[in-house]
């Protein structure tokens, strides 16, 4: 079996240099450490044709995953669905659980005051939840428009948005447990800890250093209080072909982070790692 995973970045934002590709290398790394390679990386720009034409020449590779971000909301030139379809030579069409997921988001922009009347799902908004015919939807935690997931014979294509803080909020909690499945044959290991008595904001960098300095070893944060009152769990977790090397990855990221946490005044104790990881 074909273990490799092709990433496509879509933007034309990101072919005239108005922004950096940040999503392009966060994949790359939260795969490798969940025991998948990536074998190549492209960027396409927001056209039917050439996003089709990508897909195709890939799926003849057969990967284990093709994924893409970014051309999902509800504007004129968000077309990476489209292009999929026109790959895939299927329709489009409106999927109804997608559509719920979209309604229940603006209902809860609503409620908490975000916008000041009842949002109708226009076309553009309905366009969100027109997805290729066999496609599924996968939940958007903190955005409007849901990820997608179809299944191309041994390939599965999953499409996920270009703004950061989302795509890698519905890989954590749809996709990570997807490539679990096709790694099973190297050791996960996990750990988790409560801080208390430093801000996130302040935490944030201690993260990068110590996930520089330990390259196979994933660190993600979750908050469970305000910056006034600063409590959150960090969730450290590697992959291996040898247990004892994927306990000894996270045993040393471990320490690191937790001496660069006391130093600026945190205090540490373990917990039970997110299930959702």
């Amino acid at each position: 079996m074909n273990r490799s995973v092709e990433i496509i970045c879509i933007g034309n934002e990101l072919l005239i240099g108005k922004t950096l590709n940040t999503n392009a290398q966060w994949l790359a790394k939260r795969i490798k450490i969940l025991g998948l390679n990536v074998s190549r990386i492209t960027i396409v720009g927001d056209d039917v044709n050439g996003i089709s034409n990508v897909v195709a020449e890939i799926l003849q590779r057969q990967p284990i995953f093709i994924i893409t971000t970014g051309g999902l909301g509800p504007t004129f030139d968000d077309k990476t669905l489209q292009g999929i379809a026109e790959a895939l030579n299927c329709p489009l069409e409106i999927h109804e659980e997608a559509l719920k997921i979209i309604e229940k988001r603006y209902q809860q922009y609503l409620k908490e005051g975000l916008v000041k009347e009842r949002v109708q799902l226009t076309s553009p908004r309905i366009k969100m939840a027109t997805l290729p015919k066999g496609a599924s939807p996968l939940p958007n935690p903190i955005g409007t428009a849901p990820g997608v997931v179809l299944k191309q014979d041994n390939t599965t294509i999953i499409a996920l948005p270009g703004v950061p803080s989302e795509m890698e909020a519905i890989f954590d909690n749809s996709v990570v447990s997807l490539i679990k499945d096709v790694s099973g044959d190297v050791t996960f290991y996990e750990a988790s800890i409560s801080v208390t008595g430093i801000m996130e904001s302040d935490i944030a960098p201690l993260i990068d250093t110590t996930m520089h300095d330990n390259p196979y070893v994933y660190i993600k944060s979750h908050p469970h209080g305000g910056e006034g009152v600063p409590h959150l769990e960090l969730h450290i977790s590697t992959t291996a072909q040898d247990p004892d090397i994927a306990r000894k990855r996270v045993s040393q990221a471990l320490l690191h982070v937790t001496e660069l946490i006391q130093v600026k005044g945190g205090k540490i104790k373990p917990t039970k790692p997110n299930d959702k990881e």
